[in-house]
């Protein structure tokens, strides 16, 4: 049987920054004798990961001496540019930008932050440098079907441009992803609870489920600030205050609301891993 993650031509590695495109990342290395000439790494910054996010992915660049691409979106042309660990965005600043030149806030029914911050970006840094097909293997497991019936429904993510699975396709589970990292010599930083990491991508997504949220909030309460923040801005720009451009999460509580509860409340946080939030394509 052929190995999914054996690549015989021009191939993007979208890595999220979390341990399953991590391990995706490992096993490709290993499936190719290393990274080969006509394949990059790409992580996608967009200010809102986790500082421990930001280490993983330098470690792995160094533990496994592999180059990364750290990009973040911009305003004006290419829309992107290429930073560094030490330059990479920690305040959410890309994210900042594009919220302000769309106008609006991103929510369940409009992602666009996916899509701008991190499809779109690693694809115009691709082109820019004159790569105009290719595969994108992305960090989808076998036990994860939501996402991998939607990516087998539409593959196709350009022109050129088609989604791989090749975790799904190996049958990986998150079960598999915890067991190779507990005999790495380094790790991701941020808690795993059966199989998953609720610490990882943008620290309060909305995406994410309330308990979640709200557990994320009260064990760090300047999590919120950022997404406070913005909501006030958005609230600024528009009359219509029954809008959903107001707010990430239209049909819930505003992140004020939710940080005050979460201050304010002592027992309701119990098991937020079975809180499940909505698949993302951000990645794990």
């Amino acid at each position: 049987m052929n190995d999914p993650l054996k690549i015989d031509g021009p191939t993007l590695i979208s890595f999220s920054g979390g341990r399953t495109s991590g391990y995706m990342l490992w096993r490709f290395l290993q499936a190719n004798n290393g990274l080969p000439e006509e394949a990059i790494v790409c992580f996608s910054n967009t200010g809102k990961e986790d500082e421990k996010t930001l280490e993983f992915v330098r470690d792995c660049e160094k533990q496994w001496n592999v180059p990364i691409t750290w990009l973040e979106w911009r305003d004006g042309e290419p829309k992107f540019e290429v930073v560094t660990f030490e330059t990479a965005s920690r305040d959410g600043e890309p994210f900042s930008a594009l919220n302000r030149k769309r106008k609006y806030l991103p929510n369940s029914m409009a992602r666009y932050c996916t899509i701008e911050l991190k499809i779109l970006t690693a694809q115009r840094y691709l082109t820019s440098i004159g790569w105009s097909e290719w595969d994108n293997f992305v960090g989808i497991r076998a036990d994860e079907p939501r996402r991998v019936a939607k990516i087998r429904a539409n593959p196709i993510e350009k022109k050129g441009v088609e989604k791989v699975m090749p975790l799904a396709l190996a049958g990986i589970s998150k079960h598999d992803i915890e067991n190779f990292w507990k005999t790495q010599p380094f790790n991701l930083n941020l808690p795993m609870i059966n199989g998953t990491t609720f610490h990882g991508n943008c620290d309060l997504c909305y995406l994410k489920g309330g308990k979640q949220l709200l557990s994320l909030i009260k064990e760090k309460p300047s999590r919120a600030l950022w997404w406070i923040k913005e909501e006030e801005w958005a609230k600024t720009i528009t009359k219509d205050k029954n809008s959903n451009g107001i707010k990430f999460r239209p049909s819930e509580g505003a992140y004020a609301d939710m940080m005050n509860y979460a201050q304010n409340q002592q027992d309701m946080f119990a098991n937020p891993e079975d809180d499940e939030g909505i698949a993302c394509f951000c990645g794990d």
